[in-house]
């Protein structure tokens, strides 16, 4: 690795350097998600509001979502640097992760990693940050092919998945996955691209998905494979397909074309915005309820229930490394207690003989096996209705138990996919 150059930067009264305003963003972004728990996609806008184009937006975001996939070595290498331990949240901490994950893992050249970085500290610090740097730069420092997850995480997943599912996590994280797609007809055929089940694609991860052919004309939508599994476990209907906690809508989107006469429920106007959007490229009839589900009573019973409950959302930090620094054990037992609450106020919702399925995108037992478990315990009118065969895509596990858990792993060969816990069961007619 080349030796790094004096930086150029801002002299004393003068402008920052070329590119600097993506790594202040970075910074705002880190300290977004690090120190106040934010989700970096949330904090996104404000973060990169003093950028004015796209590309710098979406540097700042390339920044900071690398840095979060190796944290723990990028703050290794930190520590093995210095003499006294920098805190947590010291912005020569944060200036140096930036600086670091640019040289070592972006391809950035070292001159300009810290020319970039520097004016984001001030006095003392910055002469630190420049000397770290260097010192790192010049004794050829290096990221591992395969990051460290963090260390309370790898604990957690250990306990309860054991050491394969914490390695195959560690190879999922280490870049960012494929795209999925969602055909609205199973049988468009406007992309050449790998399909791993009925009405789907798979497409390299950053590619520009709104120029692909069909998207103007709503041929798909973006959507994990896992992710589409539990409206897959409700087929094809024509009667009425209740989708509470629906935004952004994938789920809803994927009802509708099965046939299902479907109302979307979010409690968010906001994200409700994101379903009205779907609806009006693909062209698919649904109705949206704004409301809370645990206030909400639909007009009659349904026979199709559809529940992808509010969860600590672990099962999807391939695409968002930040909630592997966000979702402590708090967060999962919060998230816990208002998944039980909805399960059972969504179980009232289904007419006798029909169908509830429910998911979440989480990795954690309380929010998926241990849910089902005490909602089976409770409702002797609800069995578990196992999938059949044809109804999953090859490959996509089933527990002897008959419920579905996808891990990091699952899929692996192919790409890989999101953490999900799904569940079908029936009520008794």
């Amino acid at each position: 690795m080349a030796r790094p150059q004096q930086p150029r930067g801002r002299v004393k009264g003068g402008p920052d350097p070329l590119g600097t305003p993506a790594r202040r963003a970075a910074l705002r972004l880190l300290d977004a998600v690090l120190r106040r728990g934010e989700a970096l996609e949330a904090a996104l806008p404000m973060a990169t509001r003093a950028i004015p184009g796209g590309p710098d937006r979406g540097l700042a975001h390339a920044i900071a979502a690398e840095t979060l996939r190796r944290l723990p070595d990028l703050d290794a290498l930190i520590d093995g640097a210095t003499r006294q331990r920098l805190p947590d949240d010291a912005k020569a901490r944060f200036a140096l992760r930036i600086a670091l994950v640019q040289a070592l893992s972006l391809g950035t050249p070292p001159h300009a990693a810290i020319a970039t970085v520097l004016p984001l500290v001030d006095g003392g610090p910055r002469k630190l940050v420049h000397g770290v740097f260097g010192t790192l730069v010049r004794g050829e420092a290096t990221l591992p092919d395969v990051p460290r997850l963090p260390a309370d995480v790898a604990e957690r997943w250990r306990t309860a998945w054991g050491d394969e599912m914490v390695a195959a996590a560690a190879r999922a994280i280490a870049a960012p996955p494929p795209i999925d797609l969602t055909l609205r007809d199973p049988a468009w055929d406007g992309i050449d691209a790998p399909s791993l089940a009925t009405a789907h694609r798979r497409v390299p991860a950053g590619t520009d998905i709104a120029a692909l052919p069909g998207y103007d004309a709503g041929a798909f939508w973006v959507q994990d494979i896992a992710a589409s599994l539990p409206a897959r476990l409700l087929g094809r209907g024509d009667g009425i397909a209740l989708d509470l906690c629906a935004a952004p809508g994938g789920k809803t989107l994927q009802l509708a074309a099965a046939g299902w006469r479907v109302t979307a429920v979010d409690a968010s106007e906001s994200r409700a915005a994101r379903l009205r959007e779907n609806r009006a490229r693909m062209a698919l009839p649904f109705d949206i309820a704004i409301a809370d589900v645990l206030d909400w009573q639909p007009p009659a019973p349904a026979p199709a229930v559809l529940v992808d409950a509010p969860c600590s959302a672990t099962g999807i930090f391939r695409r968002h490394p930040d909630v592997l620094h966000r979702a402590h054990p708090g967060i999962v037992a919060e998230m816990a207690e208002l998944q039980t609450r909805i399960l059972a106020r969504a179980a009232d919702f289904v007419a006798p003989g029909g169908t509830l399925v429910y998911a979440t995108c989480s990795l954690e037992p309380a929010e998926g096996e241990e849910q089902l478990d005490r909602f089976l315990g409770q409702r002797s009118d609800f069995a578990l209705a196992p999938p059949q065969d044809g109804e999953l895509p090859p490959g996509i596990p089933v527990t002897g138990q008959g419920y579905i858990r996808t891990l990091p792993g699952t899929l692996e060969e192919a790409g890989g996919c999101d953490g999900f816990f799904i569940a079908r069961v029936r009520r008794a007619g």
